[in-house]
């Protein structure tokens, strides 16, 4: 067991816990005690490290239902052998201390990067905790996997483009990166091989790249659409007109209805982000009726003869 300890308590589950619960409590535990959350907290490694021992026998269905039937013995089972008789536990423990035929778990030996990096039917825990990067884990036979941010403008967001980058691994390198079109903020592009150097001409790690979009001075990103404010004069609002309106790839015209209200949206189809799968979202052109701020005497007169003649009322 887990440093001597049950593997629902390490998890903090009862022994009737579906599977569902058993991830999720261990989701939690995992994001409280990762070490690379706490550096250099020895134990708060070492909780861990039971956690992954915990989670790695009840998340697979064999073995755990060895467990609970052999208890701290099921290693021992699982390995061809027969599940000593009852009470043998307490007294190996009251004269020779742990027998190996027991399967004891030693958290000192435990190998902490089989599961940090990810195994074959399990989950990721650095895919749970960072979204899928490794950060600078040091694979079994490679080199370190390194994490960078690269901030991209939105043009370059949508149409795609290359980078060329300097990037401080074990050496100061120049990487060109090719930012495929349609990507979106929080988006990981894995540049294979282009990580830490491998020990004794194993292979090196990847570089991942988080994508972060920088603010747009004109437009709004809603998922595929983007938004725009789009100024009107009053008449352009009352009468209805043909304007032009900004979208990413140049201005278009678009026709204002008679009437229009300030906050009203025009949709622009196809006029959005590029999308990875193919095609384009949408953008949405957000009228706002605005006012001059100085008018002349002409302008005055005829806004006077307007509010005498009009039945308007905006209040009602």
């Amino acid at each position: 067991m887990a440093n001597g300890k049950d593997y629902y308590e390490v998890l903090g589950v009862k022994r009737g816990a579906s599977d569902d619960e058993i991830k999720k409590a261990y989701r939690k535990l995992a994001r409280k005690f990762h070490p690379d959350l706490n550096p250099g907290d020895k134990t708060a490694e070492n909780q861990f490290k039971q956690l992954q021992a915990a989670y790695d026998v009840l998340s697979n269905p064999d073995d755990r239902k060895l467990y609970d039937q052999h208890g701290e013995n099921w290693r021992a089972v699982k390995a061809g052998g027969e599940a000593p008789p009852p009470g043998w536990e307490r007294a190996a423990r009251s004269t020779a201390g742990p027998d190996p035929r027991a399967g004891g778990f030693n958290v000192n030996d435990f190998d902490f990067g089989r599961f940090s990096t990810g195994g074959e039917g399990g989950f990721d825990i650095f895919e749970e905790l960072f979204g899928g990067a490794r950060g600078s884990n040091q694979r079994r036979g490679r080199g370190r996997d390194i994490e960078a941010e690269l901030e991209l403008s939105l043009e370059e967001a949508h149409r795609g483009g290359r980078r060329t980058l300097q990037m401080q691994t074990d050496e100061i390198k120049t990487i060109d990166v090719n930012i495929p079109a349609g990507v979106r903020d929080g988006s990981t592009v894995r540049l294979a091989g282009q990580g830490g150097a491998g020990a004794n001409g194993s292979e090196p790690g990847d570089l991942y790249l988080h994508l972060r979009l920088l603010p747009h001075p004109v437009f709004t990103v809603k998922g595929d659409d983007l938004e725009v404010e789009l100024p009107l004069a009053p008449w352009e609002a009352v009468l209805g007109a043909n304007v032009e309106a900004p979208t990413i790839e140049g201005k278009v015209g678009v026709k204002v209805p008679a009437g229009a209200r300030s906050g009203q949206r025009l949709r622009l189809r196809g006029q959005g982000l590029n999308k990875r799968s193919g095609g384009r979202g949408d953008e949405y052109v957000r009228l706002k009726i605005v006012v001059p701020k100085e008018v002349s005497d002409e302008e005055r007169r005829l806004y006077e003869e307007l509010q005498r003649v009009s039945r308007f009322n905006a209040r009602s």
